[in-house]
């Protein structure tokens, strides 16, 4: 039996999805940068995704970590503080 052969792995890779369901007005709406999409959602919802993924990159950027380099839990965390109320 041959030893099983382990997989050579690229660069961590990272990116955020945000996908709104209260559409009802027909538009199609989808946002994107870098490491992020934003479909879907009323106006309402998709300005709010949109203006917590900028936060979330912005607190990102302070603490000097790529989305590559935070633990689920942190991100988690900041997500949260970034969610406009």
């Amino acid at each position: 039996m041959k030893p099983a052969r382990k997989r050579k792995r690229g660069p961590k890779q990272a990116a955020l999805f945000g996908v709104g369901l209260d559409n009802q007005d027909g538009h199609k709406r989808l946002t994107t940068g870098e490491k992020f999409i934003i479909l879907g959602g009323s106006a309402e919802t998709h300005e709010r995704m949109t203006e917590t993924i900028v936060k979330t990159f912005e607190e990102l950027k302070q603490r000097g970590k790529p989305l590559e380099g935070v633990e689920p839990k942190e991100l988690s965390e900041i997500i949260h503080r970034s969610t406009p109320r």
